[in-house]
């Protein structure tokens, strides 16, 4: 049987590693990640090896020439540009048209036993066999489902955590049958996962799924790449490692002098000819390449440095990678995560701090303090984007730095001369960010409408006005001393996660996009904001029968920016009301749980004593409601959702609403009691904004306040939801009391487990394992639904060490037992 090693990625993120070397040619303990492949490739027989390459290919190609040092027989398949994981096998379609072949990456460090794959494979007489194994973390591959019998029932590309439904994922390892080349167009990009095999499993073809044991690490981040020479350092993968075990796990290569009073702990590498002086020291997970020189007083741990490196005195080298011909002067401090590339200069007694990235060629001034990166590239961090865009501690986290970057980055993902709109709360710290995004759009080719301080709302729709995205910056919601910077698309909608990906690429490259001096982006501020704010409002949102109702509402603005837009749009409306707290209040930018149920409190008795037919609050920014009734109760926001559902609904008699999964299943009698029908979205915000906007969507919804009225846009509009309210009382001529009593009560409970990051795909897998027959929805997260209609939904949450649990049933005893009894599958899981 012959094999296809693919290596012809570009590694964009290992970058500065991967700028001058192709990523198979990165070293492992000394030996590029690929020559470990093909040595496990020998070890199984498969010495015929067709290589596809095409970043930087002459590279591999001389580095590996035609396998005779390896006891193999390479050839190498060339793409001019690149082709997809399929389309680059099938670029060497020639050479494999005969029989069975193996598929593994050039770039990706495991021990499989690959003839146990071979077999299996033959046995189940399949046209493809996909190797998998169990990660911790399985949001960077392909999830994978098999049955009892090895059969793949389900592929998902890379999911959201609200996707993950396993953690059985895709090594990109297979055994294949030539007849897959039928399915595969030539000189096109093609996709195994994404193209080839929906297509084979919609045919009914045999794809079965290997569920291998032993090592694998997908070398595709700086700390992958790290762990992974910790992982044969500490033999923890079965691979050769070149030299002597002199001590229990101290390995020196030929040719290396190391002298005795030099301290080295173990597990670590010298390589052959490195150099290594007297009271230098040299500790745990370091690997130190061919031809290094290491000076006395140096100090490495876990320290991965490349071939040709000069080490000064009494420098200090920690948890970092040193590229190939870098110098690094004495007394130089490199710290945790920072990454040098090849051929720099660091200078003497500088420092470069953690996660910095100092692209090739550069040089590192003496007594330089180095904390961002040196050009282009820079940390990429874990979790840019949260719930609600980038979000942190105001000049802790979120700096002015940091939000010109990040400007900058948003900046480069769009056309040169296109027009982004800028909008902040009231807070001086969202004042103080917007002025560095401001200027940031503009160096780089962009110009600015700024709407200055505006309710969210209204900065998404002017956004939606023809410009090609939009920032705002607000308080954090409940946390008066954070920020969100909020990112639009061009419908003023959130970015989507394929956006916010982009987004944090670029971002994590630092290759920002400059313009030139004739090219800087203009600034300008649109007038009559309000104005066309509210007329477009009255326009889009029947108000008919409100005028001659005589209604009186009360209306609490809590001091935000949603009392700008209400006096002229009061008076439009022709509604006797009362507006409390209109003020700004720099001071109070958000507010606490309990400084709103206090204020909702404050407004119920308003509202009781005036005799009002309603009450509404806004939150600071116009974007969320909260509801008082005419006798001054407190409808509970989940509650609202149904209130308001029941009104549309009676109202428009079809057409759909868009609610998320964990809303109680009381929503659809209500919406179908009317005539309607719901759509479940995620509990992604943006998922439920791409229905809202959809054609036939009457209502939307998120059970925390937050309403969309499509018929005006298609995001969360408090001011929106407020007047479609006003008219819908109006004419219906219900009380809101009337109306909630007439909706069955929901027993929806909900409970939040705090679970590693490390395990939660076994959580979700033993979830999908423990549903057994029930039905299953994995709209998001997993909901399993009971024979007799009580549902449980596991989601696990996408930013922090936490599954997220909710429990439906006939009443709280019994959600109550369901949550206890889907919190003990999680707990055991998670332990």
């Amino acid at each position: 049987m012959k094999a296809v090693v693919m290596a012809g990625g570009e590694g964009t993120r290992l970058r500065p590693m991967t700028s001058s070397m192709p990523k198979p040619l990165l070293p492992v303990v000394n030996r590029p990640i690929m020559e470990h492949v093909l040595r496990l490739l020998k070890r199984h027989g498969l010495t015929e090896t067709v290589v596809t390459v095409q970043f930087l290919a002459s590279l591999v190609k001389n580095y590996f020439g035609d396998g005779e040092e390896l006891g193999m027989e390479l050839t190498y398949a060339n793409e001019e540009k690149p082709l997809g994981t399929a389309g680059s096998v099938k670029n060497a379609e020639e050479a494999l048209k005969d029989d069975a072949f193996l598929v593994i990456s050039g770039d990706a460090l495991t021990d499989f036993d690959l003839t146990e794959l071979i077999n299996f494979h033959k046995e189940k007489g399949a046209l493809v066999t996909v190797c998998l194994t169990r990660v911790p973390n399985p949001l960077e591959f392909g999830i994978t489902i098999v049955d009892e019998e090895g059969k793949v029932e389900r592929f998902l590309e890379k999911p959201t955590w609200g996707q993950v439904f396993s953690d059985t994922v895709n090594t990109g390892i297979y055994v294949m049958e030539p007849e897959v080349f039928n399915y595969v167009e030539p000189d096109v990009p093609v996709d195994w996962s994404g193209d080839v095999f929906p297509q084979l499993m919609k045919e009914g073809k045999p794809i079965y799924g290997f569920v291998a044991e032993g090592y694998w690490e997908d070398v595709g981040t700086h700390e992958s790449y790290v762990k992974a020479q910790a992982d044969v350092l500490e033999r923890k993968v079965n691979v050769d490692i070149d030299g002597f075990e002199i001590s229990p796990g101290v390995w020196v290569a030929e040719g290396a002098e190391v002298h005795p009073d030099a301290v080295l702990r173990g597990p670590l590498y010298i390589g052959d000819y490195a150099k290594v002086e007297a009271g230098a020291e040299i500790r745990e997970d370091s690997v130190v390449g061919s031809n290094v020189v290491v000076k006395s007083g140096a100090f490495l741990h876990k320290a991965v440095v490349h071939d040709n490196v000069y080490v000064g005195q009494h420098s200090n080298l920690r948890g970092c990678v040193v590229g190939k011909n870098t110098d690094i002067m004495r007394a130089a401090r490199i710290e945790d995560g920072a990454v040098i590339g090849d051929e720099c200069l660091i200078g003497e007694e500088s420092i470069v701090q953690g996660n910095v990235r100092v692209y090739p060629f550069k040089t590192i001034e003496a007594g330089a303090f180095v904390n961002t990166s040196v050009i282009w590239e820079s940390r990429g961090q874990a979790h840019l984007f949260g719930a609600r865009g980038v979000s942190g501690i105001l000049n802790v986290e979120i700096t002015p730095e940091l939000a010109v970057r990040l400007a900058g980055a948003y900046a480069t993902t769009l056309k040169k001369g296109s027009t982004v709109t800028t909008a902040r709360d009231h807070s001086r710290g969202a004042r103080a960010l917007k002025r560095a995004v401001i200027s940031a759009l503009q160096a780089s080719a962009i110009d600015v409408r700024d709407l200055e301080n505006v309710p969210l709302p209204v900065a998404r729709q002017q956004t939606a006005r023809g410009s090609a995205g939009g920032i705002m910056i607000r308080t954090t919601p409940g946390v008066p001393d954070s920020v969100d910077i909020m990112f639009f698309d061009g419908q003023g909608a959130d970015l989507s996660q394929g956006g916010q990906r982009k987004l944090d690429r670029v971002f994590a490259r630092q290759e920002y996009r400059r313009a030139f001096p004739g090219e800087i982006g203009d600034l300008y501020f649109p007038s009559s904001v309000f104005d066309s704010y509210t007329g477009s409002l009255l326009r889009n949102v029947d108000t008919s029968g409100i005028a001659e109702s005589g209604m009186k509402v009360v209306v609490d603005a809590s001091n935000g920016s949603a009392g700008l837009v209400l006096p002229s749009l009061l008076g439009k409306l022709g509604v006797d009301s009362l507006t409390i707290n209109p003020g700004l209040d720099e001071s109070r930018p958000t507010e606490t749980a309990e400084m709103r149920r206090s204020g909702l409190v404050r407004l119920g008795e308003i509202v009781a004593s005036s005799g009002a037919a309603f009450g509404v609050r806004f939150d600071p920014v116009g974007e969320r409601l909260s509801l008082v009734d005419e006798k001054g109760r407190i409808i509970e926001d989940d509650r609202a959702l149904l209130v308001m559902l029941d009104l549309v609904a009676a109202e428009r008699r079809s057409g759909r609403v868009a609610l998320p999964v964990t809303t109680t299943r009381i929503a659809e009698q209500v919406a179908a009691y009317h005539g309607t029908q719901v759509e479940w979205t995620t509990t992604s915000p943006d998922d439920l904004t791409r229905v809202g906007g959809e054609e036939g969507t009457i209502f939307g919804g998120d059970g925390k306040g937050g309403f969309i009225v499509p018929e005006f846009g298609s995001v969360f509009d408090g001011t929106a939801a407020f007047v479609r309210l006003i008219g819908l009382v109006a004419r219906t001529q219900l009380t809101l009391s009337q109306i909630d009593a007439r909706i069955p009560r929901a027993h929806v409970l909900k409970r939040d487990l705090a679970t590693p990051w490390a395990v939660k795909g076994l959580v979700m897998r033993r979830v999908v394992e423990e549903a057994g027959d029930r039905s299953v929805d994995t709209t998001d997260g997993v909901r399993v639904v009971e024979s007799d209609g009580r549902w449980v939904m596991v989601l696990p949450d996408p930013a922090e060490a936490v599954t997220h649990l909710w429990a439906e049933g006939p009443d709280d005893a019994s959600a109550q037992a369901l949550l206890d009894e889907w919190s003990g599958v999680v707990d055991s899981a998670g332990r």
